[in-house]
């Protein structure tokens, strides 16, 4: 998994609230075999019936289309529980959603991706897009380390919470698996004092193809 230490990039508003992750990612972009999910990132708002972008739409203008980080409205990622929903975000290059809330699942599953869901107060968010800086140029900067939200040149800096163990796990691109092996020596060290006593949980399968 790849590390998210600190990010500095483009930010994009999409303060509505209750996104859910069907209007992130649309079925026919993820069942339609080849399609880059990135393409299909709000696929059902960037683009009309005929497949033409929507010129309305913040991820179709300039300088939204670099963008890497997302403010969004309270309850974002609600819905279903498609994992495809983070995988279209990281597919177009967001790495950070900033946002009131966000649904149980899709909090889960950025975290097992390394997508860093910021969990902000929404009259904060709104002093970071009311920034005359970031109005001038809508770039943002989080450091996970520092737990801040800030604009580069501006005035306006944000202090966010995040639970110590996936702030550990982002910062070192541990998924659960790779957490799980860091103590890989101490599990081994268990087993070893532990085959004796128990040895028939050791014991090859009786049903084992040979």
């Amino acid at each position: 998994m790849e590390k998210f230490e600190t990010l500095t990039g483009i930010a994009a508003s999409l303060l509505q609230e209750n996104i859910n992750t069907d209007a992130i990612i649309p079925v026919p972009w993820i069942v339609n075999y080849g399609r880059d999910l990135g393409q299909g990132l709000f696929g059902g708002w960037r683009y009309d019936l005929a497949g033409k972008e929507n010129p309305d739409f913040v991820l179709n203008r300039a300088p939204f289309r670099q963008a890497k980080i997302l403010l969004a409205g309270r309850n974002f990622g609600c819905g279903s529980s498609r994992e495809e929903a983070v995988w279209a975000l990281l597919g177009f290059g967001i790495r950070c959603v900033i946002a009131p809330s966000f649904g149980d699942i899709f909090f889960e599953n950025s975290f097992k991706n390394s997508l860093l869901p910021v969990a902000m107060d929404a009259t904060d968010i709104a002093a970071l897009a009311q920034d005359p800086k970031f109005a001038a140029e809508p770039i943002l900067s989080v450091d996970l380390r520092q737990r801040r939200v800030g604009i580069p040149g501006g005035s306006t800096s944000v202090e966010f919470s995040i639970a110590e163990g996936r702030r550990q796990a982002l910062l070192s691109g541990l998924d659960h698996i790779g957490s799980t092996l860091v103590y890989s020596a101490d599990i081994a060290a268990f087993q070893a004092k532990d085959r004796p006593r128990r040895p028939w949980i050791y014991r090859p399968s009786a049903t084992k193809a040979g």
